[in-house]
């Protein structure tokens, strides 16, 4: 069996809680990674960092750095007693625990008493072309900012950079909120760059394509169809969880952060637009592939049907001398007039090609007139 290429794929999320299964339940896989923390205590002047394992080190080390700003970053979901100390400490409800560790969420912005929960899908294609599409959840608090992800990579480097480099600047200045608006900006940031590497895809597939329509092609577009289709359901909640932080004021989130989320929205709109555009495109060569096959496989029936015009006359003349009713009666000697007179002809054969040879030449100018040589 040949296998079909593989192009642009997606590492697909699968919904791990049961059916039926009681609200607010969390179930960790086997193959889920381990929780690594990294504790930022930061203000406008200073930053302090500390790395562990141990959820209880972090929460020491808030403790022991008080009246700064904090960001609590876990990667990987596979410490059951993380999850639960988080739960506790923060009085985190059992529904946002479950939709942590679950991470098919869509994006959205729950907000809560104490606390906002909101969720972005982070997109990232690799140098395989396999898209993984992972979940990032945020719990924003007045002073505290707790991120969650499943995998050790990420794309929130430049964020941590900046974070460490720049004294003084808003990312320090505004808190968790304006932290909370750097990274999602950043995850929706990077839905360009993905974005533009499918849209050089379809440019060279589209080169391609006019010279030489071949199946590999066909695969191609699909894959990046399958690829804006997925950015799709990412970028549509991404701009409707942005208008409706916009549009429900909490006390959680700076004042001045506001006129950041609206550029965030305006990111979220531009790359909505981008993935329409290219998604026609997509569909739009997809049509010409169809089309250039199609005009393909007319040239290789005209070129058989010319073919078959041609041999038809001379079957019919070497039909019809193929008969061989004999001219006349070998036993009586008599004459049959209405039987073959040509069939003793001393040259008849060279007379016979040559007609048919008249004929293929009569028949190939003919069709030259009419046109059927032009592409």
């Amino acid at each position: 069996m040949v296998k079909t290429p593989q192009f642009f794929n997606i590492k697909a999320k699968q919904r791990r809680s049961k059916p039926g299964e009681v609200p607010g339940t969390f179930v960790i896989t086997e193959n889920a990674l381990a929780s690594k923390i990294v504790v930022y205590a930061y203000h406008e002047t200073h930053i302090k960092e500390l790395e562990t394992l141990h959820i209880n080190e972090a929460l020491e080390f808030i403790k022991e750095h008080p009246n700064n700003f904090y960001w609590i970053d876990i990667k990987g979901l596979g410490s059951q007693e993380v999850l639960n100390q988080v739960k506790q400490h923060y009085n985190i409800n059992s529904l946002v625990m479950e939709d942590i560790v679950n991470t098919y969420q869509r994006p959205k912005c729950d907000d809560y008493d104490d606390y906002l929960f909101i969720t972005s899908r982070m997109l990232e294609l690799d140098s395989g072309l396999v898209m993984r599409n992972e979940q990032l959840s945020f719990l924003v608090f007045k002073d505290t900012l707790i991120t969650f992800q499943e995998d050790y990579q990420d794309v929130l480097e430049p964020v941590r950079v900046r974070l460490k480099t720049k004294a003084g600047g808003n990312l320090r200045y505004l808190g968790p909120s304006y932290l909370l608006y750097a990274l999602m900006d950043t995850v929706i940031d990077h839905y360009f760059t993905i974005v533009n590497r499918l849209g050089d895809e379809l440019e060279i597939v589209e080169e391609h394509l006019y010279q030489r329509p071949h199946k590999l092609l066909m695969y191609r577009i699909l894959g990046v169809k399958k690829i804006m289709i997925a950015m799709r359901r990412a970028a549509w909640p991404e701009r409707d969880k942005l208008i409706e932080i916009l549009k429900k004021p909490s006390n959680i989130i700076h004042p001045e952060v506001t006129v950041f989320f609206k550029d965030a929205y305006d990111h979220s709109v531009q790359i909505i637009d981008l993935i329409e555009s290219y998604k026609e495109t997509s569909i739009s060569l997809m049509d010409v592939y169809l089309s250039l096959m199609s005009n393909k496989m007319n040239e290789v029936m005209k070129f058989l049907t010319i073919i078959s015009s041609l041999f038809i006359p001379l079957t019919f003349i070497v039909g019809v001398y193929g008969m061989n009713f004999s001219y006349q009666d070998p036993k009586t000697g008599e004459i049959l007039p209405y039987n073959m007179p040509e069939l003793y002809m001393p040259n008849g054969y060279i007379i016979v090609c040559v007609v048919m040879l008249l004929i293929v030449i009569g028949q190939l100018w003919y069709f030259g007139k009419k046109g059927w040589f032009k592409d």
